[in-house]
């Protein structure tokens, strides 16, 4: 059985603006100089309150009260509506790659559970998932822990598994865990810091990941 894992936020959703108000409001409600766009999306991956101490600085110790704000605020963005669109093509991919009986998706995010249930039960793709490993359960990222929990869930063997992100964070996770690790370009992390740190292939459209996928298939049965 292949098993196909993929990161939330940056690969699948477009949550880029919703995280960066978020954390600027966070950071208001305790009288903290907001961090620019680009710092906040550079932790985009890594558990929330290991993002928010690397954004403190020197005041790392003030990030467990932050995290609580945070979460508070994206709350209350979630219930006045905000969803986090898809990326082009995700629905479409997911979809297919779900239905197929050879193959497992699973999730990997440092989003907490409830956070991937309101995303992708807004979307109504939750149901093709197998098993979701959040930042609830699991160390940070880059810690292949998550990775590790999702083989142990599924029965799935790592050579036949393949991480899908967009952050180094998600490339040296699957390393460290054995599997392969695909970046996409549209995400959080420049596409180029992808390969350096272990992705096979950085992919520029979603719809260009099942031949991929097909192909290093094939490739691995000829190995074997």
């Amino acid at each position: 059985m292949r098993l196909i894992l993929f990161d939330c936020d940056g690969t699948l959703v477009d949550s880029q603006n919703i995280i960066v108000s978020t954390m600027h409001a966070a950071f208001a409600m305790h009288g903290i100089a907001a961090p620019s766009r680009d710092a906040v999306l550079a932790i985009v991956g890594l558990s929330l309150e290991q993002a928010i101490a690397t954004l403190l600085g020197d005041q790392a110790d003030r990030a467990a009260e932050v995290a609580v704000s945070y979460r508070e605020q994206f709350q209350s963005r979630r219930q006045d509506g905000v969803l986090e669109p898809l990326y082009p093509g995700a629905r479409e991919v997911v979809t297919a790659l779900a239905s197929r009986d050879d193959t497992l998706l699973g999730i990997v995010t440092g989003k907490s559970r409830r956070g991937v249930d309101a995303v992708l039960g807004g979307h109504g793709l939750l149901d093709c998932f197998v098993t979701i490993q959040t930042a609830d359960d699991a160390p940070s990222k880059p810690h292949p822990a998550m990775v590790l929990q999702a083989l142990s869930a599924t029965g799935a063997d790592a050579a036949h598994t393949v991480v899908i992100g967009d952050t180094t964070y998600d490339m040296m996770m699957a390393r460290s865990a054995g599997t392969g690790a695909v970046g996409v370009s549209w995400g959080y992390h420049a596409p180029q810091t992808l390969p350096e740190a272990g992705a096979e292939i950085v992919l520029t459209r979603f719809d260009d990941l099942p031949p991929w996928l097909e192909r290093r298939w094939a490739a691995s049965e000829i190995a074997a």
